[in-house]
């Protein structure tokens, strides 16, 4: 049985404070580094694709400020940013997609060139430059659009569509325990919003669907708040909230609590709990969740609770991958974490340099010398010099005309 890994290797140009990454991802990837490093870019160019499908290129782009505020400012002055992205499918599938964005005067954006190619002899594949159908596998295809992403106008075809739903699938997660809190419109809960607003909706239908999943999160938040016993759905008029049952001392049952009433690190813990299993584990809709990335899992929480935490990050991704930021020297002091789940990030003059470990942190952790934590508490975690200097091969986007 081959692992979780939905994207095995990521590429990027001119994203943000990233001049140039090129990584291998695994089932489980923590990107470790100090605030404003990067990090968060990393994961936001990914979200930007399942953005960028899920509504528009356009919507995804002024979502952030636009393409003036997506793509690297630099002495250099790029015009462009660009990504690669190495995937495969539940299926056993594999190929990669990827595509180069300008931008035009007055602001506004085209598509420079876009390419998916899947793996197998003669394979499914599509071209697209400048707006143009350049070539593809198909035999009748459907027409291009400079200002659009082409794998959305391939969706609707049988030979595209599972690669269309993974990426579109991947959820990103900054979880907000106010929102979590607030009472909540009910929604389909399908997959768990990005700040947590529905997380009552994602567990009604966990409830009704899958409650073994349901009963497995309630079960490591018990581990990670002591004295939870259970999370139930409850309606307020045309508003919903949770409720949950808590032990305390001197009572022979637990009391229940609104939402309302518990603390940020509970619901932050809960949301995240929610976000990883949501769909790997099967809500009986949709392709399933094939990445899930969260920022900072570990904050509010006491750092007791942190192994459990790991203990599900690692759990989780024996069926999605997960994709995990953090400066945590907590989350990371477990002797299991070896130096291929961790990427460095650093920041040198407003340039981010993302990649494997170093020698020195690497044997260190292989050796079982220090934890990843004690290492990130000695200021030895640093990416390998070769992040920094990538060529123009590694950064190569297009297997046909990459400028």
């Amino acid at each position: 049985m081959r692992d979780a890994t939905f994207l095995r290797r990521v590429v990027l140009q001119n994203y943000k404070s990233i001049a140039g990454c090129d990584v291998q991802l695994g089932p489980l990837t923590f990107l470790v580094g100090p605030n404003g490093a990067g990090k968060s870019n990393f994961l936001d160019a990914l979200r930007f694709v399942a953005d960028a499908l899920r509504t528009s290129l356009d919507h995804a782009l002024r979502d952030r400020g636009g393409i003036n505020d997506v793509r690297r400012q630099g002495s250099d002055h790029p015009t462009h940013f660009g990504m690669r992205l190495h995937f495969i499918l539940r299926n056993g599938e594999s190929g990669h997609y990827a595509f180069r964005i300008g931008s035009l005067r007055g602001g506004g954006h085209e598509v420079q060139q876009e390419e998916c190619s899947f793996d197998e002899p003669g394979g499914r594949h599509f071209r697209v430059e400048n707006g143009e159908l350049a070539s593809s596998s198909m035999r009748t295809a459907p027409a291009a659009a400079s200002d659009r992403l082409y794998l959305v106008n391939v969706s609707g075809l049988p030979e595209f569509r599972p690669l269309y739903d993974a990426f579109s699938s991947m959820g990103f997660y900054s979880l907000n325990p106010d929102r979590i809190r607030d009472l909540q419109t009910p929604d389909s809960g399908r997959l768990l919003a990005r700040d947590g607003g529905n997380l009552a909706s994602v567990l009604a239908q966990l409830q009704a669907l899958n409650p073994a999943t349901k009963q497995r999160i309630e079960e490591y938040l018990g581990k990670i708040v002591p004295g939870i016993r259970r999370i139930e759905h409850r309606m307020f008029g045309p508003k919903e909230t949770l409720e949950f049952g808590q032990d305390v001392a001197g009572s022979a049952f637990p009391w229940q609590f609104l939402a309302a009433n518990m603390s940020d690190g509970t619901l932050r813990a809960l949301g995240i709990l929610v976000a990883l299993y949501q769909s790997g584990y099967g809500n009986g809709a949709g392709p399933g969740m094939p990445l899930v990335g969260i920022e900072e899992p570990e904050l509010a929480l006491h750092p007791a609770a942190v192994g459990v935490l790991i203990d599900s990050l690692r759990d989780a991704s024996r069926v999605t991958q997960v994709l995990v930021t953090s400066h945590s020297p907590d989350l990371l002091d477990n002797p299991q974490l070896d130096g291929d789940a961790i990427l460095a990030v650093v920041a040198d003059a407003g340039t981010t340099t993302i990649g494997s470990l170093d020698e020195t942190g690497s044997s260190a952790l292989h050796d079982r010398l220090y934890t990843a934590g004690e290492l990130l508490r000695l200021n030895q975690l640093a990416p390998d010099p070769a992040a920094k200097k990538l060529s123009s091969r590694q950064l190569r986007l297009f297997d046909k005309g990459d400028a």
